[in-house]
């Protein structure tokens, strides 16, 4: 009898050294209740789509789970299809800092860079 082996699945979305880190300073300062940080796709802006990433208090049935070293990153169950394949980023320069994706699913974004469309 030949042992089947179950390949695990990647995760929907990678996150650069800097991006985990950077969940780890946000889980370090997180409200009492959050058990994590979540990245969701809400509707807004002028193309459409929008990055979100905030505090998460419970676990939600859909929402992809990614064990990073400074805490628990969730990816929002009905964002996923518009996520994957994408690279998570957190840039800081004198002027700005936030978290940037290199997302294959984008078809174009806003002069803004506030919302992008798939």
């Amino acid at each position: 009898m030949t042992e089947t082996k179950i390949r695990q699945r990647p995760a929907a979305v990678s996150l650069t050294e800097t991006a985990e880190q950077r969940v780890a300073d946000l889980m370090a300062k997180a409200p009492d209740d959050a058990i994590g940080v979540k990245l969701s796709t809400p509707r807004r802006g002028c193309s459409g789509l929008a990055y979100s990433v905030d505090y998460v208090s419970e676990e939600q049935a859909f929402d992809e789970k990614i064990e990073t070293p400074g805490g628990t990153f969730y990816i929002d169950g009905a964002s996923v299809l518009y996520l994957v394949g994408s690279v998570m980023d957190w840039v800081e320069d004198d002027f700005s800092a936030g978290f940037v994706f290199e997302n294959p699913n984008a078809k174009g974004a806003c002069g803004c860079g506030e919302s992008f469309m798939v």
